[in-house]
């Protein structure tokens, strides 16, 4: 039993502030996007062009950081570092190749 109210679980994920980062971004991003919509207000071209790039900058910035922590999480292992590109397939063997010695 452990003596401590509360065990240790280490310093935590990694890729926890950049993925709610990712998804503050794009929820700002979609937000900015929908209220500089011209159909609701007409304004002039250059307002609604800088609204149009900014939320869209938003929206990008926030799925880049998304991906980029997808990809550390469910990415590929990282080979070991003894171990060569063909360490999970075994040597060949004498036995079994047809060769009489």
């Amino acid at each position: 039993m452990n003596p401590k109210p509360y065990a240790s679980h280490g310093a935590g994920d990694p890729t926890a502030v950049p993925a709610a980062l990712g998804l503050g971004l794009l929820a700002v991003g979609g937000w900015l996007l929908t209220t500089t919509r011209p159909w609701h207000k007409p304004g002039h071209p250059l307002t609604l062009g800088l609204g149009w790039t900014a939320s869209g900058a938003l929206l990008v910035c926030g799925l880049v950081l998304l991906a980029r922590c997808v990809r550390t999480v469910h990415g590929r292992p990282e080979p070991d570092a003894g171990a060569g590109a063909d360490a999970a397939v075994p040597a060949p063997t004498e036995a079994g190749t047809g060769t009489d010695d």
